[in-house]
């Protein structure tokens, strides 16, 4: 219970206050494009960077919980677009539901919950898991909704085009130029280090302030049947088989093993979202599930903190 008062309440507080800021219009109707622009292009990387270039490369050598965390994404993300059975849709909203049932809040709830639990360690295995969401699921969802649109007639050249777009978003280069220091053992010099610091500090509560404004919002109606399904998907089945493939499949430390898992269970992020509105389809079902799935998220990630050791010294005594 500890964990939950210090830990997951904390992070669901930042989120009431952004969503009561929003509802109030306190902070004018710009609020989540100004705030959300600030923490993707400023802080967050901020603190992606300095913590990949002051990353142990030996410690991220951890091939069991990239193939673990990347498998049990992957199976969601079939099973999202699959589970639709013979229900009319096109391509582009499949891919949209496929992307939202697999597509983890890490950025802007993972990092500042696994700050709060496990502290610095919990770190690089968050990066990572960063890394391969906002790659892997943004590469392959805008590859299908590219092949639906037809929009270019060579795969190659929408590949072409979803790298580059990956590359120049700052929650992948921050981190990489951090990983190319760290590879060349360069340390970053002490202003430096202050500036990403103070920077990196106001990713967090902005983040989570930015989410609840988001969540604000109002919303048009949808079907709940498409919701339901993909917030059960994000919800229970993907920490569910992500645990399974880490504590019985795949070898890895038992903190990597429980921050897999617990950024498994985070709600939709914004990413589905920011797509759907991109490609003018599927927008109101992402965002209602984003909303569903974050207000319940805060019965299914507090029960998970309970189940799982809730500090490095905790999983030292109780590793499993």
């Amino acid at each position: 219970m500890n964990a939950i008062i210090h830990a997951v309440l904390p992070l669901f507080a930042l989120i009431l206050l952004g969503y009561i800021s929003g509802r109030g219009r306190l902070l004018g109707p710009a609020a989540v494009e100004s705030l959300n622009t600030f923490v993707v292009w400023m802080a967050l990387p901020a603190l992606l960077f300095q913590a990949m270039a002051a990353s142990d490369l030996h410690e991220l050598r951890q091939p069991g919980y990239f193939l673990g965390f990347t498998l049990a994404m992957t199976i969601v993300f079939i099973l999202g677009g699959l589970l639709r059975g013979k229900t009319p849709a096109s391509l582009t909203l499949r891919s949209i539901e496929a992307m939202a049932a697999a597509y983890a809040n890490v950025g802007f709830m993972g990092i500042p919950l696994m700050l709060i639990l496990y502290g610095e360690a919990a770190l690089a295995p968050t990066i990572i898991a960063t890394l391969l969401t906002a790659c892997a699921l943004f590469a392959a969802t805008i590859v299908l909704i590219e092949f639906d649109r037809q929009t270019s007639p060579h795969l190659g050249q929408s590949l072409m085009r979803v790298g580059l777009a990956l590359l120049r978003n700052p929650l992948v280069f921050s981190p990489l130029a951090g990983l190319l220091l760290a590879v060349a053992g360069i340390s970053l010099p002490h202003p430096v280090l202050q500036f990403t610091t103070l920077l990196g500090n106001a990713a967090s509560p902005c983040a989570l302030v930015t989410i609840g404004l988001f969540l604000a919002q109002s919303r048009p109606a949808t079907s709940a049947g498409p919701v339901v399904r993909v917030v059960a998907l994000k919800l229970l089945i993907h920490p569910a088989l992500t645990a399974v493939l880490v504590y019985a499949v795949f070898d890895m430390p038992p903190l990597w093993a429980h921050t897999a898992v617990l950024l498994s269970a985070l709600p939709v992020g914004t990413g589905p979202f920011m797509l759907a509105a991109l490609y003018r389809e599927g927008a109101e079902l992402s965002s209602r599930a984003i909303l569903v799935s974050t207000v319940l998220s805060l019965l299914t990630v507090s029960a998970l903190v309970l189940i799982l050791p809730a500090s490095p010294q905790e999983i030292a005594l109780n590793p499993y």
